[in-house]
């Protein structure tokens, strides 16, 4: 099971007024992920990104039986919610903590926010979907009140299949999340430069 293992940058919570959840991919750390940030207009934030345990947050496909995955994915979404509580607890509202998750991590991102739809900050699921062998609407619940959301991928993509990122965009929309969705033909596996100047313009700078 997931132990509470956190890398910390930027500010330090008692000190911000926001924060950033960053969650890894299969196989990567969470230093890999927070060094994302540097790409990103988070400055005055401060920086969260836990650490899976053996580099992976469930172990079969996100596509898969949700039941197959437990008990590692609802420990990894308990894992969110108290780090969630832990920033409120520093003084800082959900309206002011934003995610950001790539491949693995942007899966658990999206199924971790749309449980638990309020006015969060901002959302980047950089090639990602909600996880199970097909929707669960049941287990959404909430209103995202506007929250402004990226989800991307590339077509194809070896993990994340299209129309499941799509159904994802249209359970978000339904639920009030203003929704930015991108497919960029045969990107490959990554993270483009067109997506980064997206999520910085619509999430961290959209003034």
């Amino acid at each position: 099971m997931h132990q509470k293992k956190i890398i910390s940058a930027g500010k330090k919570l008692t000190e911000a007024k926001k924060a950033v959840i960053f969650l890894h991919g299969r196989g990567a750390s969470a230093e890999d992920i927070l060094s994302l940030a540097s790409h990103l207009e988070v400055t005055d934030y401060a920086l969260l990104a836990p650490q899976a345990t053996n580099h992976t947050w469930y172990p079969f496909p996100f596509i898969s039986d949700p039941q197959q995955n437990e008990p590692w994915l609802s420990s990894a979404l308990g894992l969110v919610k108290e780090m969630v509580g832990d920033i409120n607890k520093a003084g800082i509202p959900s309206a002011q903590i934003y995610f950001v998750g790539f491949s693995q991590g942007a899966c658990l991102t999206l199924e971790f926010v749309t449980r638990h739809a309020v006015r969060w900050g901002g959302v980047a699921a950089f090639t990602g979907g909600l996880i199970g062998d097909r929707i669960y609407s049941e287990n959404y619940h909430g209103d995202f009140a506007s929250t402004p959301v990226f989800i991307s991928s590339s077509n194809p993509d070896p993990h994340i299949p299209v129309p499941r990122v799509k159904a994802s965009t249209a359970i978000l929309k339904s639920m009030n999340a203003i929704v930015t969705e991108k497919i960029y033909p045969n990107m490959g596996h990554t993270i483009n430069q067109d997506e980064i100047e997206t999520v910085n313009r619509l999430i961290f700078n959209p003034d």
